[in-house]
């Protein structure tokens, strides 16, 4: 008994919602205690619905004021030093989340069943009826639930054991022989027992789903480490080559430089040589002179006749010297050459520098396109479908600056190289290999794979918009340049009056609204290659489903062929690669 009323204790002086001796007591209207804390707390989360009683639910107008339970306090503070514990965590009693027993009164414990026929739910105790009187046996108990209600027929308050399939909704029998007679009507059990094996095969079927996405992300997996593996692989080797051939320019920057110094003291330690024997002809030139002047100069003939002997010899001087067999001054008695020196090894080095340079360039774009085509997809996957708005293709806008190194000398770049003007006189651009020689047309800076769309805005008519591979001929015939004239490149001629489509010299008439917009939407990896009509709406005027083999450049096109002939542009024709908005 002793133990029966120390459990009493503590149950007394334990707060119902932390299920622990309360701390800062405090009673609210209704009589029952809590912890200051614990109270405030489930208040606050409770929205904002009135603030109710954890155990005996009845509600208040609005929050009572909580004032600490001095009396109360000392008790448990007294009974705490003379040995009361924090209650256990007893968890049969029911909190605020759980389904309380409705048959307990006092503090109620949690609901362990619910009964669709009583339409109540009760703990172990109360639930003991149902196990042992035979009537109750054969009502239909669940998991403990809160929306019992939702079980009885608003217009009949009877249970709705029936389903109407009509109109797929549970009801009653009254139900089934009133508004819903003559519908498709089955018992509730019987619908669940088809509709549970209908959920068994999707089950099942999404088991398998499950079972074959795990697979498919163990490939993944397996795919990402052979990616990065393959990466890692690719840049180590690629540094090694790169490192090869820095090196072996270096080796050959330093055989060059080593030959040059080699050669250059070579050639000053001759020159020095021929101009120490033109020092000492001079010298002795000058003697001979001097001994002349002074024979010249006497009086004796017969002393000058004497000594004339052993200065006349002067075939022996210079001209048989072999100072004159490399000339080097421009004395009457050497021929002359020019001077070159070194300057042959600049040309040739700047030759080599040139072949290196084209090699990088056409070899680039190979390089780059098999960067872009890697495929790391396990199976090839269903071809997006292009955009059917344009907000649609304005997620895949591209911004487009021209190249200032392919531009013709018959047009002009402007607008930060967006824009690509006709001009009446030849403009005074460098030398270079990329230049556009016999077409006035430019092609874009950007390399296009992916998925991109832009526009182009033109000011009349003439004008071609264009994609390009990179290697198109830059100086041979218009055939060989022209935008769509190859099979190189494709363009959408833009007249006044029409379109016209052009590939690989095959011409293609298109109808479709006139507008000064033109829209171009490329998905490299699937093929395809559109051209819009933009205005107030988009207008498709010729799609290409292709193959691509290389990276593409944007470009434009100004004049055309007539007869043979290449009509130019004329001043102030226009075209911009605008910010689509």
């Amino acid at each position: 008994m002793a133990q029966k009323g120390d459990q009493l204790d503590q149950e007394t002086f334990s707060c119902s919602i932390c299920l622990e001796v309360l701390k800062d007591p405090v009673a609210i209207p209704c009589g029952h205690n809590y912890c200051m804390n614990c109270i405030k707390s489930f208040w606050d989360e409770g929205d904002k619905k009135p603030p109710s009683c954890p155990q005996c639910r009845r509600t208040f107008t609005q929050k009572p004021e909580l004032v600490k339970n001095t009396m109360l306090a000392a008790l448990v503070e007294q009974m705490t030093k003379t040995g009361l514990q924090a209650a256990p965590a007893d968890h049969c009693y029911a909190g605020p989340e759980d389904v309380a027993c409705d048959f307990c009164s006092g503090r109620k414990l949690k609901a362990v069943k619910s009964c669709l026929v009583c339409l109540a739910s009760y703990c172990e105790k109360h639930l003991q009826p149902h196990h042992d009187v035979a009537p109750l046996k054969k009502h239909k108990l669940v998991d403990p639930s809160k929306n019992l209600q939702d079980n009885i027929c608003p217009r009949h308050d009877e249970v709705m054991k029936m389903f109407c399939r009509t109109d797929q909704k549970c009801i009653c029998y009254l139900c089934s022989v009133d508004e819903h007679k003559g519908h498709d009507t089955v018992t509730s059990a019987a619908e669940r027992t088809e509709r549970q094996r209908e959920m068994e095969v999707s089950r099942q079927q999404i088991q398998q789903e499950i079972q074959d996405r795990e697979k498919d992300v163990k490939l993944l997996q397996q795919e990402v480490e052979a990616i990065n593996q393959s990466a890692d692989e690719t840049v180590e080797e690629s540094e090694e080559i790169f490192t090869e051939l820095i090196s072996l320019l270096q080796k050959r920057s330093s055989e060059v430089k080593q030959q040059i110094r080699s050669q250059q003291e070579t050639e000053v330690r001759r020159v020095r040589e021929l101009e120490e024997k033109l020092q000492q002809e001079i010298s002795d030139l000058k003697r001979k002179e001097a001994e002349m002047k002074q024979l010249s100069e006497t009086d004796d003939h017969n002393q000058f006749l004497h000594s004339w002997p052993s200065l006349s010899p002067l075939s022996e001087s210079t001209h048989s010297s072999s100072i004159s067999i490399r000339p080097l001054t421009h004395s009457s008695s050497i021929s002359i050459r020019p001077l070159r020196y070194f300057q042959d090894v600049t040309a040739s080095v700047s030759e080599v520098r040139g072949r290196l340079q084209d090699i990088l360039r056409d070899t680039w774009t190979n390089v780059s396109l098999a960067v872009t085509e890697v495929d790391v997809l396990l199976s090839e996957p269903e071809p997006e479908p292009e955009p059917t708005s344009r907000a649609g293709f304005l997620k895949y806008s591209c911004e487009i600056t021209l190249d200032p190194n392919t531009v013709n000398t018959r047009l002009l770049l402007s607008k930060e190289n967006r824009t690509v003007t006709g001009m009446n006189k030849l403009q005074s651009y460098s030398d270079h290999p990329d230049r556009f020689t016999n077409v006035p047309q430019v092609l874009s800076r950007e390399s296009l794979t992916g998925r991109h769309y832009w526009e182009v805005e033109k000011n009349a008519g003439g004008v071609r918009v264009a994609v390009s591979y990179k290697n198109i001929s830059r100086s041979g015939g218009w055939k060989e340049s022209l935008f769509g004239r190859n099979d190189k490149s494709w363009s959408l001629r833009c007249s006044s009056d029409r379109y016209v489509f052009w590939y690989n010299n095959i011409r293609t008439s298109i109808s479709g609204p006139l507008s000064s917009t033109i829209g171009v939407y490329l998905d490299h990896r699937a093929g395809v290659l559109s051209f819009y009509s933009v205005s107030g709406t988009m207008t498709l005027l010729h799609r290409v489903q292709t193959s691509f083999t290389q990276p593409l450049h944007a470009g434009v096109t100004f004049g055309s062929p007539l007869f043979g002939v290449f009509i130019y542009p004329l001043p102030g024709e226009s075209a911009e690669f605008c910010k689509p908005k």
